[in-house]
């Protein structure tokens, strides 16, 4: 039944643009989602409605057979920090005493050395940001276990700092859910981080981890009420980095499609990859579609991709070029094929659309950069890369691609995000 049902979905998926009317059933996933067996989700389970956090991790434990097929419509706002008594959790509930002035006063005014001796509380100090930091993960981590759809009723449904993560899971799709990324209240410094250091948060939005035939469609991720600009300020009058990424996919996860979702307002937004030297995981794997995204107010990683095949297609991109690194990163052993995105940074240049992060190659096909041509091969080129990154989404799926800027700008602004039709434009 599923393998028919999965063929069935693989079908009506040979297109990049939906066909369906928001009326009629939501056609499935193109790209890298629908191949081989497709992606079903929990089609034909058990249905759960759940409205808050008590609830949805039920729903996910399928009443002791979390990996049975299952529905679970999310209705509302679900609060990653609500107790199972309705109470809602802070800092100080999961480690009391903390406090994040007195940590970073154990690294010195300069913030290079910690010692457990500069102040009397320091010992104290670093035991109870590994604490409270275990046990806020132990509170928002929720995991969605294969054969699982996730999907928001309406436009306002909401996870808000919940840890959304897959591990080892397979057939799930997350769907029409807006996503607040988590506030980590015991985000680490690391003073040999770079060349002045770095905070390094723990929580995303939604992690992927040896995952395989995912699709994340119509979702919004963000920072949402709690901007990085609004942080409290750390070393070198830097805010503190309370956020990791909103999506990350690592660890030979694949067969992944990200489609008509919008990223906002964050730092480093998507990875594909575990590292550099995580090739015995990742190489032959991470094979992951973009597609018709909208990224606004990004800084980086949109993607940032390590050893994965990553088609980035008819996607948007907008924001200040002044707080704008690069959009999409090429990392070792990658092969990232973008096709026809637009890029809209006013004052910027071609040259934030693609950065090289140890890659030897990278194509684009037709992308728009400010209303023109953007010419991307040959920013690849200046940057050492060659054009041959070795496959060609062609030739693994049928696909159709926008072929305007305005096209492309036209049908993302309208159907990106939650709440969103499925209409051709």
């Amino acid at each position: 039944m599923r393998r028919a049902a999965a063929a069935a979905l693989l079908a009506c998926a040979a297109l990049l643009l939906p066909s369906a009317p928001a009326s009629a059933a939501v056609p499935g996933p193109v790209g890298w989602a629908a191949t081989g067996l497709g992606t079903t989700g929990g089609a034909g389970g058990r249905t759960w409605t759940v409205h808050n956090r008590a609830e949805l991790k039920e729903a996910l434990a399928n009443d002791g057979d979390p990996t049975a097929p299952k529905v679970i419509r999310v209705a509302g706002t679900i609060d990653g920090h609500q107790a199972d008594d309705g109470s809602s959790l802070g800092e100080q509930d999961y480690a009391p005493g903390y406090d994040l002035t007195q940590y970073m006063s154990c690294f010195g005014a300069d913030g290079t050395t910690w010692s457990d001796t500069r102040h009397d509380y320091c010992k104290r100090q670093r035991q109870l940001r590994q604490t409270g930091s275990n046990n806020e993960k132990a509170q928002i981590q929720l995991t969605v276990p294969s054969n699982t759809t996730l999907v928001g009723t309406g436009a306002g449904a909401s996870l808000l700092g919940v840890f959304l993560t897959v591990n080892t899971g397979t057939d799930i799709i997350v769907r029409n859910l807006r996503l607040e990324a988590p506030v980590d209240h015991f985000t680490s410094w690391s003073p040999d981080d770079g060349t002045s250091g770095n905070w390094n948060a723990r929580f995303d939005a939604m992690t992927v981890i040896t995952g395989t035939h995912i699709w994340i469609d119509h979702c919004v991720f963000t920072d949402g009420r709690f901007p990085d600009r609004e942080a409290p300020t750390g070393f070198h009058g830097e805010p503190v980095q309370r956020h990791d990424g909103l999506l990350d996919i690592e660890d030979g996860s694949d067969f992944i499609t990200v489609s008509d979702s919008r990223f906002e307002d964050h730092d480093k937004a998507l990875l594909i990859g575990s590292g550099d030297s995580r090739g015995d995981r990742d190489r032959g794997h991470l094979k992951v579609t973009f597609a018709r995204n909208l990224f606004t107010g990004i800084t980086q990683r949109a993607p940032r991709v390590r050893f994965g095949q990553v088609h980035v297609v008819n996607n948007v991109y907008r924001g200040r070029a002044d707080d704008t690194l690069y959009a999409l990163g090429a990392g070792v052993e990658s092969a990232v094929f973008s096709e026809r995105n637009v890029f809209a940074y006013p004052h910027g240049t071609p040259a934030l659309a693609v950065a090289d992060y140890g890659a030897t190659a990278f194509h684009d096909t037709g992308s728009w950069f400010n209303g023109r041509p953007a010419h991307l091969d040959a920013v690849a080129r200046g940057l050492g890369l060659a054009d041959d990154v070795g496959w060609d989404p062609a030739d693994v799926y049928d696909h159709r691609a926008l072929t305007s800027a305005r096209a492309v700008e036209r049908y993302v602004l309208r159907h990106a995000g939650t709440g969103r039709s499925h209409d051709r434009p």
